[in-house]
């Protein structure tokens, strides 16, 4: 059986992309916010790899990179001037409106990933392996650990201001709407429909299109300018 160490070569490619745009996008720019969140999940992906976290590390491979690559593609189609998935427009779109802070940038851009491209990775590396998507469910679980862990300390660094403060802010109230937990639960659910509906061609796209408008009318609500 193939060792972790002769594994890696595509979880390395994803993430020479994330530090390259880190390096290329300005610091301000939303999708740079939601970059470096996601850098940090996907290092912490590779130590946990290295580190003998998944029980079974070929397929957590193919599901982070499957993952990793929906991603990828919304910030290449963004940038060649054409319409990625209405998940990701809101972050697109708002990327430098002055009244939207980081957090909800890093939230907002967590938002798309979590509650449309990971249902869909799930069905991609289950046709890249060849197997159900109960079988993934463990590294699922894994992925979806390090992402609850890192969105409490994306909490933590961007949300401004003392605690006794926080209350008063609209910030607060606006992110009191919305759960990782919540979304993760979800999209599994998600993904095993999408799994049920992959010979139904019809069913299966207007399924995946009303998934795609509702998580990206969550992030216009994750956007909301909070100040001019």
């Amino acid at each position: 059986m193939a060792q972790p160490e002769d594994l890696i070569t595509p979880v390395d490619a994803v993430l020479s992309r994330m530090r390259a745009l880190d390096a290329a996008l300005p610091e301000r720019d939303g999708v740079a916010v939601f970059n470096r969140v996601y850098l940090a999940v996907t290092e912490e992906f590779g130590r946990h790899l290295h580190g003998g976290r998944f029980t079974d590390p070929r397929a957590a491979i193919a599901l982070d990179v499957r993952f990793a690559e929906r991603y990828l593609a919304a910030v290449d189609t963004a940038a060649a001037d054409r319409r990625p998935p209405a998940c990701w427009r809101p972050l697109f779109q708002l990327r430098h409106h002055p009244g939207v802070r980081p957090l909800q940038f890093a939230l907002a851009g967590i938002n798309a990933h979590i509650g449309h491209d990971l249902a869909l990775a799930v069905v991609d590396a289950c046709r890249t392996l060849g197997c159900e998507p109960a079988e993934l469910e463990d590294e699922f679980d894994r992925v979806g650990d390090l992402l609850v862990s890192l969105e409490e300390r994306v909490r933590e660094e961007l949300m401004p201001g003392p605690d006794l403060l926080q209350l008063a802010d609209p910030l607060t109230h606006l992110l009191g709407s919305w759960s990782l937990e919540r979304a993760r639960d979800a999209t599994w659910a998600a993904a095993r429909a999408l799994w049920a509906l992959r010979r139904c061609g019809d069913v299966a796209g207007e399924f995946t299109e009303r998934l795609d408008a509702a998580v990206g009318f969550a992030g216009r609500m994750l956007l909301t300018p909070l100040a001019c």
